[in-house]
């Protein structure tokens, strides 16, 4: 169990004395250095340095700052209650600097009490190689759609100067490579990153990885960007049921809507209590989905799932959590 902080507090002052007094501000990050390697000017790279609140008073960040202009630093979130993260954003100006450079990016905390946590970033950004633009950019789309991005590779320096592959970890890209000029000391590269239809909802943070057959930096990092929306959504996302005594009933309805006509083709919940009226045959843009909860024997507060399954590409689902305090029953003293 960690200490709670207002005894870290009194004892600011030993710490101090040994040189120790910025020791729990540290202890909130789990990584304070970070090397990006190799990157292109024009490339657009960041990094976030998680930090977590893991005392029991709130902490506020109040200012973050970099010893070098290639390095712009910002505060996620600048207030965090306990076990509550944020992270602290380093990003590089690749199209201002060149060559190697590092940064100490230093955070100030000023609550609950003074301190300075530093954090350490280097890179070496090659003049030689440029992203137009300066990462795969795909904006925000809807769940099964897919989209396409372009991104145009350029070098000046090596005629003989080759991509060779293009690597990604994640499943749901793919990439087309087209090379468009080659002499004259300079080569050129189209590449075309396709975000396949099973790309999961959420925000896209990925990366690929250009392989050349230049031995002093044969990888290359290209950040890829975006957002894949579900194209369903279901009211309400919380759904009440209020206080029942056991065996007790009461009726609510679901909202299901999407953008185009759907079916609901199935209903999943865990829990017996719940009984849901015939689904409907046809496809609209939105339904209304009747159920039935009946409150079980044993007491307490309970709280489930409900998955809605569509014929929505993909087989999107949508869901809502169903919490309902059952009074009377056997388990409450």
């Amino acid at each position: 169990m960690y200490r709670k902080l207002w005894l870290a507090v009194c004892l600011v002052p030993l710490f101090a004395s040994l040189g120790m007094g910025q020791d729990w501000a540290n202890k909130m990050f789990k990584v304070r250095t970070h090397d990006f390697g190799t990157v292109a000017k024009g490339a657009k790279v960041f990094y976030e340095f998680e930090l977590q609140n893991i005392y029991e008073e709130d902490v506020h960040i109040a200012s973050v700052r970099s010893s070098c202009g290639c390095t712009s630093p910002s505060i996620k979130s600048d207030t965090l209650k306990t076990w509550e993260k944020g992270a602290i954003v380093a990003k590089l100006n690749t199209d201002s600097f060149l060559g190697h450079k590092s940064a100490t990016v230093t955070v100030t905390i000023d609550k609950p009490f003074y301190a300075e946590v530093q954090l350490n970033v280097s890179t070496n950004i090659r003049g030689d190689v440029v992203f137009e633009p300066g990462s795969v950019q795909f904006g925000t789309v809807e769940k099964g759609e897919g989209g396409v991005a372009k991104v145009h590779v350029s070098q000046a320096g090596r005629s003989d100067w080759t991509i060779t592959d293009v690597r990604s970890n994640d499943d749901f890209l793919g990439v087309e490579m087209l090379e468009t000029n080659r002499g004259g000391g300079r080569v050129g590269y189209d590449l075309t990153v396709r975000l396949k239809e099973n790309a999961p909802v959420g925000f896209i943070t990925s990366q690929l990885a250009l392989i050349t057959n230049d031995g002093r930096a044969p990888s290359i990092p290209l950040n890829v960007e975006g957002k894949v929306e579900s194209p369903l959504s279901v009211s309400p996302g919380a759904l009440q049921l209020g206080e029942l005594k056991p065996g007790e009933s009461t009726q609510k309805k679901l909202i299901v809507r999407a953008n185009k006509p759907f079916k609901i083709t199935g209903v999943k919940c865990d829990s017996e209590c719940f009984q849901f009226a015939e689904l409907p045959s046809d496809a609209k843009k939105m339904h209304f989905l009747p159920l039935t909860f009946t409150a079980g024997v044993e007491g307490g507060k309970i709280a489930e799932k409900i998955v809605i399954e569509t014929d929505l590409a993909g087989g999107t689902e949508g869901e809502s959590v169903a919490t309902a305090v059952v009074i009377g029953g056997k388990s409450e003293t």
